[in-house]
């Protein structure tokens, strides 16, 4: 895959999250577009695809590939923990002209590596091979991990397979994986908030990310990635640290008080990012059930972010204002927007 930074886009819905915003997910499209960013992957899991049906899905790649088809690399998420699921939504994929597929490890039946190997990663790279297709390694949340080695003999055996989301969090992992794939192989980071370590590690030399944040800063998350691609490290890490708050957002962690004492509570992608959308003006609508709201602890650390990037950096959010027509600074004031947003008790 050619090295960038490509967004994972969100599934923006409307009313109560029962349709696709098809109006708004075009305008996400382009506003990424418009902003530089490589390529888009659509219904990842920070579309919610687990969520999605497979008409809703289809749905949203073809809308997606369609749009971006000449402009940018168009990437969709076609896995799943049914092989033969996965083989049908590639299929569907390829025939829309994609550039390549994500496969994420099969969560919760958990197969061995091997068996992700065999099982499911080689038949899809048999079966499709003018199409890259790129495996995603996320234990933390399937259950299951394609291991380095595995994932070497898979990149020995098909040509398209040279591609690795990798979201283990884990550094040695990532250095195994250079060591095993070698030197051509392409590591992309799944996680904003260590892309710049994974970049700039030569024992890991990623080629750049597949970002959350960008929904909202694509220009300055596909900065960063070019300067270090081009070896500018003092420009790269000042938009690294003026994008550090933004890429803590990805989960939000707060402690909540329950009749019952309290409670450890968790906000993972993609709630925090699409509270930040909407709260910002952008098209993106509620989550999905089971996901819901933050609760007002976690939101308060979305606003204070927002409030401080802006502030201090507001190059970072002005594509935002300017692309939607949007007041950052009103919304970022507005009390009823905020108290919409959240739930009102635990």
């Amino acid at each position: 895959m050619k090295a960038g930074c490509f967004t994972a886009l969100v599934t923006p819905f409307i009313d109560d999250a029962s349709r696709i915003d098809r109006e708004g997910l075009q305008k996400l499209v382009e506003f990424q577009v418009e902003n530089g960013i490589t390529g888009i992957l659509a219904v990842g899991t920070t579309g919610e695809s687990p969520t999605l049906g497979w008409q809703e899905h289809n749905l949203v790649v073809e809308i997606v590939a369609g749009q971006v088809k000449g402009r940018c690399l168009s990437i969709a998420g076609t896995g799943s923990n049914n092989t033969s699921e996965a083989l049908e939504a590639t299929e569907h994929a390829v025939g829309l002209g994609v550039d390549a597929v994500l496969l994420v490890d099969p969560y919760y039946n958990g197969p061995s590596s091997l068996e992700i190997r065999r099982e499911y990663v080689a038949p899809i790279a048999a079966a499709f091979p003018q199409v890259k297709v790129i495996p995603y390694v996320i234990p933390g949340r399937t259950g299951a991990q394609l291991l380095p080695e595995d994932l070497a003999i898979l990149a020995r055996q098909y040509s398209n397979v040279d591609t690795v989301k990798e979201a283990t969090g884990d550094l040695a992992n990532m250095k195994r994986t250079r060591q095993c794939c070698g030197a051509d192989f392409c590591i992309f980071s799944g996680d904003d908030g260590l892309t710049f370590t994974m970049m700039t590690d030569p024992e890991i030399k990623a080629a750049g990310v597949i970002s959350v944040i960008s929904n909202v800063a694509p220009k300055a998350v596909s900065q960063m990635v070019a300067h270090i691609n081009q070896g500018n490290l003092s420009e790269a890490r000042s938009l690294k640290r003026a994008l550090d708050p933004l890429f803590d957002l990805v989960v939000v962690k707060t402690t909540e008080n329950c009749e019952f004492g309290d409670v450890m509570c968790r906000a993972r992608n993609p709630l925090p990012v699409k509270t930040l959308m909407t709260l910002l003006g952008m098209p993106a609508g509620p989550c999905r059930r089971p996901l819901g709201k933050m609760t007002a602890n976690g939101f308060q650390k979305v606003l204070d972010t927002a409030r401080k990037v802006n502030t201090e950096n507001p190059e970072i959010l002005r594509p935002v204002a300017e692309f939607f027509g949007v007041d950052i600074e009103a919304r970022l004031a507005d009390a009823n927007l905020h108290q919409s947003l959240i739930y009102q008790n635990y």
